[in-house]
């Protein structure tokens, strides 16, 4: 008899013993009948409970046990497997990126768009007008699929038709040697690698102006633990300035490279911040035109200096950059020198090799405390907000540059009519960084302008540009 069901047995016998009391059964028959249904009733229970008993038993009992323990072993391993291979979904300041679970396929979706507002003084001699604009709307995608290959292709749609501004793929065999095939930044200027979401004034230097922009070819770049970085590469020879034509216009190929290295990167020091560096290229031109000549324009985009129409390229074209920065702290400071010399040859058949040359020094201090970088104010350290909790920061900058044509170009290979034989700019700037992703810009500049013998000297350029740039 299963121990549970004894108290019910002695409530029974209980019963047997309890007087008779009025409404209880009158007669020892009535009485004899009632126990024998509740004994009756009692061995049910007892019946019941022993069925019970034998489907729990202990080793049943058991095995039941392990079969729910592998079950939800399967359960677990089954969630695994889905969660392995789902992708990893991620949107931040840095934009919107899918990972594999795994990490070796990964795809970003970054952006930059840049709105202006420009206005020039009504007495300059420019062409140019007060104007609001969209300098850059470029989309951005970019990321790797595997360890070896990386991409990145950047469409530009500012403008009146839309164009690729960067399409290239990288073979990364090492952090020493990767190989970068396609559409590039050619490895020449220094503020023209910077990003152009990332300079300290709204547009670049005279040195950019005798850098080529981006070109096509293929280039071998690396950096070594020691802070020496490379990059050397073969293309198309993109003109002073420009970017390159969508195919070879002449035939002929250029060789550009440049040595950077920052010696105490990873030192924790006054020098961490300290990187110098030279860049050259050497290659042949032949014809005419803006796809192989170049127009050097003042930081107010209006042109100022191109040969004759009758003028060709005709021979070597060799360039060499000394550049360097410094950032340490809040202060940053960058400087570069270019020299551009070209083989020309005139209609009337003469020839000279005309050599021009620009540099540019600029400096830039962030009021707010922030680190300055080669990059910009990445982050404020307190991001603005309409309670007026935080302002982001903010960071004034000046520079000062030079062009020098040289006096062979005239009268021969350009007009002192219509080119300047130099030009000389000085700006300042205030950046105001509201958070990780927006700023706002306001530049002035003014630049003079030295005329070739016999000619006037256009008048100076003034200008004030703003600008509300969004990136991610």
């Amino acid at each position: 008899m299963s121990r549970s069901f004894r108290p019910g047995l002695a409530i029974a016998l209980a019963l047997i013993t309890l007087p008779v009391h009025a409404g209880d059964p009158a007669t020892t028959e009535q009485l004899l009948a009632r126990i024998a249904a509740l004994e009756q009733r009692l061995a049910a229970v007892e019946a019941a409970n022993a069925a019970t008993a034998a489907t729990i038993a202990p080793d049943a009992l058991d095995q039941r046990l392990r079969v729910i323990e592998r079950r939800q072993e399967l359960d677990a391993e089954a969630d695994a497997g889905k969660a392995a291979a789902t992708p990893v979904l991620a949107l931040n300041d840095k934009g919107l990126s899918v990972k594999s679970a795994a990490g070796d396929f990964e795809v970003k979706l970054r952006g930059l768009v840049q709105a202006d507002a420009r206005y020039f003084d009504g007495d300059a001699s420019t062409a140019q007008t007060d104007s609001f604009l969209f300098r850059r709307i470029r989309p951005s995608l970019e990321g790797g699929f595997g360890k070896l290959v990386g991409f990145r292709l950047t469409p530009e749609f500012a403008g009146d038709a839309a164009t690729i501004v960067d399409a290239y793929v990288d073979l990364k065999f090492d952090p020493r040697a990767t190989v970068r095939i396609g559409k590039l930044k050619g490895p020449i200027g220094l503020e023209r690698l910077q990003s152009g979401g990332g300079t300290a004034f709204i547009e670049r230097g005279f040195p950019t102006e005798l850098a080529p922009n981006r070109d096509l070819g293929v280039q071998l770049q690396g950096e070594f633990a020691n802070g020496v970085s490379y990059a050397a590469g073969v293309f198309n020879g993109a003109p002073d300035g420009r970017d390159a034509a969508a195919g070879n216009p002449d035939g002929d190929f250029e060789l550009a490279a440049r040595v950077f290295a920052e010696p105490w990167k990873n030192s924790a020091n006054a020098l961490s911040g300290l990187g110098f560096g030279i860049a050259a290229s050497r290659g042949d031109k032949h014809g005419s035109g803006n796809n192989v000549l170049p127009r050097y324009r003042t930081p107010g985009q209006a042109q100022f200096f191109n040969y004759r129409s009758t003028v060709l390229a005709d021979g070597e074209h060799l360039r060499i950059s000394p550049q360097a920065y410094y950032y340490g702290g809040r202060f940053g400071l960058l400087g570069e020198y270019i020299r551009s010399r070209q083989d020309l040859r005139a209609a009337n058949g003469n020839r000279a090799g005309i050599e021009n040359r620009a540099w540019q020094v600029s400096a830039g201090i962030v009021l707010t405390g922030e680190d300055a970088s080669y990059r910009g104010v990445l982050k404020p350290s307190n991001a603005f907000t309409l309670d007026g909790s935080g302002w982001g920061a903010f960071e004034v900058a000046g520079r000062y540059g030079r062009l020098d044509i040289d006096d062979d170009a005239f009268p021969l290979f350009a007009d002192p009519a219509a080119a300047s034989v130099a030009a000389r700019s000085w700006g300042i700037g205030l950046n105001w960084y509201l958070n990780a992703n927006f700023k706002l810009v306001a530049n002035y500049a003014h630049t003079a302008f030295d005329a070739a013998p016999g000619a006037s000297a256009r008048k100076d350029e003034e200008i004030l540009f703003t600008r509300a740039q969004f990136s991610f």
